[in-house]
């Protein structure tokens, strides 16, 4: 968790301390950009060298200080040259995925029964996605960004030799020997191809563009609705709190009564309708209810999501899946972030409502029919 927590707080932190240190917002979405941009591309390279590695805790332990290191380096902008931090960005972004879908891939390796496994796995998504930014804020305030992302990058290191104590698995070495290129297929060809897993990948990147948009949707609410922008930070906080909340109860009490896609189906549902009320209620303060109701149902819908990997991957190629599922949600938010800034002139209750429109429309393609299962890769 200290990775995902130190990943989440320097999205925070770059955007900061390029205003401080350059004077220019632009620099700071571009770092963000950077950081966050080889995800998806590397995650398929990154899943087939985990399932390939002997040793696959050397290789997370290695991405682990590399993005430690990255943080360090950046916290100096202004007084390092702007080319080191860009590569150095840069490379963390590439080794990201070990340890963002890697780690989830071997979970129920480490953690008895999936359900627990995977509900206790999306709880650290969500303390992370709280704590993060929460940590880079106070350390802000205390100081500044360059501190801030100092603080991060120790975090990192923490989580780098918080990796030492897990015990992770090799895969079962295949009897024939192929190609990188020829594994990155294999994977490839199963996560299209294999229908259960290739309709809950679909629906779990597409939740990402409505959770994308959230937080214009939510600045977009606070102005309309408190009279400041500055209160963005509580309707981002509602719907924190209350997935947070959600996964404390998943973790404590896992879904077992529904198969992993109908939890899917029901609580990005709900997750969409929360939001939607939430963009029509009067007043402030049921906004804030009803976003935290609607965060409520994130966890149990990414924990089930979790379940489908594990379960519909043959381990040949599960880290695979794993990584370039998590890629592909980075990428997803990152683009739903720039449609709903070019378009949001349409107002605080249009923008919110197709946020939740994007998760109910994410849900309904769990209306379709699944294949028959097969676990050929």
């Amino acid at each position: 968790m200290p990775l995902r927590l130190a990943g989440e707080g320097a999205r925070v932190a770059l955007a900061v301390v390029a205003v401080e240190e350059a004077g220019s917002v632009a620099l700071g979405g571009l770092l963000i950009a950077v950081l966050l941009a080889p995800t998806v591309l590397l995650a398929p390279l990154a899943g087939v060298a985990l399932d390939r590695s002997p040793r696959p805790r050397l290789l997370v332990l290695g991405a682990a200080l590399v993005s430690a290191g990255a943080l360090a380096i950046a916290g100096f902008l202004g007084v390092l040259p702007l080319w080191l931090i860009v590569l150095a960005l840069l490379l963390a972004g590439c080794c990201s995925p070990a340890f963002l879908g890697g780690l989830s891939s071997y979970v129920a390796d480490v953690v008895p029964g999936h359900e627990r496994a995977f509900a206790s796995d999306a709880l650290s998504y969500n303390i992370a996605g709280v704590a993060g930014p929460a940590l880079a804020a106070l350390a802000m305030a205390a100081a500044s960004g360059r501190a801030a992302l100092e603080l991060l990058a120790g975090v990192a290191a923490l989580g780098a030799a918080a990796v030492l104590l897990l015990a992770l698995p090799a895969r079962p070495a295949p009897e024939v020997r192929t190609s990188v290129v020829a594994d990155v297929a294999r994977g490839t060809r199963h996560l299209v191809g294999h229908r259960p897993l290739a309709l809950s990948t679909l629906s779990g990147t597409l939740t990402q563009l409505g959770a994308g948009g959230f937080p214009v949707a939510a600045v977009a609410l606070a102005a309309e609705r408190a009279g400041s922008v500055g209160a963005a930070g509580w309707v981002v906080a509602a719907f924190s709190i209350g997935g947070l909340a959600g996964a404390l109860l998943t973790a404590w009490k896992p879904v077992r009564r529904w198969t992993a896609h109908r939890v899917m189906l029901a609580t990005f549902t709900a997750t969409g309708l929360g939001t939607i009320v939430a963009a029509v209620v009067p007043g402030f303060a049921l906004t804030l209810v009803a976003m935290g109701i609607a965060g409520l149902f994130t966890a149990p819908g990414v924990a089930a999501m979790l379940v489908i990997r594990q379960r519909e991957s043959p381990p040949e190629v599960r880290s695979q899946v794993f990584t370039v599922g998590s890629g592909l949600r980075v990428s997803a938010a990152a683009v739903g972030a720039a449609l709903a800034g070019a378009i949001a002139g349409i107002g605080a209750v249009g923008l919110t409502a197709i946020v939740g429109i994007v998760w109910i429309a994410s849900a309904a393609v769990l209306l379709l029919p699944l294949a028959p299962r097969s676990r050929a890769a």
